[in-house]
């Protein structure tokens, strides 16, 4: 596996589970508050704009992160190192 195969597999990856927490959110949402809310309707209320923001922002985030480490560990398994992306950007 080459640095294509890592774009390709951690991109689609962290994309595919931002697209599935959007959804899920919006069905949790919508069934346990019985309530539809467009966060860029400027008649939307504010603290629930802002609810709706905080709750998909860590939902998607939390994604991501537990897809890309699984795109990752599989790119090692298979490839015998992890993606250069990966072992050379700690957070700093």
């Amino acid at each position: 596996m080459g640095p294509l195969a890592w774009k390709v597999l951690g991109t689609g990856s962290a994309i595919l589970a931002g697209v599935v927490a959007t959804k899920l959110v919006n069905a949790v949402w919508g069934r346990a508050l019985k309530d539809e809310i467009n966060p860029k309707d400027p008649d939307a209320p504010l603290a629930k704009a802002v609810a709706y923001a905080a709750i998909t922002g860590l939902a998607v985030g939390v994604a991501r992160t537990f897809t890309e480490r699984k795109a990752a560990a599989y790119y090692a398994k298979s490839a015998g190192h992890l993606p250069k992306e990966i072992a050379e950007e700690p957070v700093s």
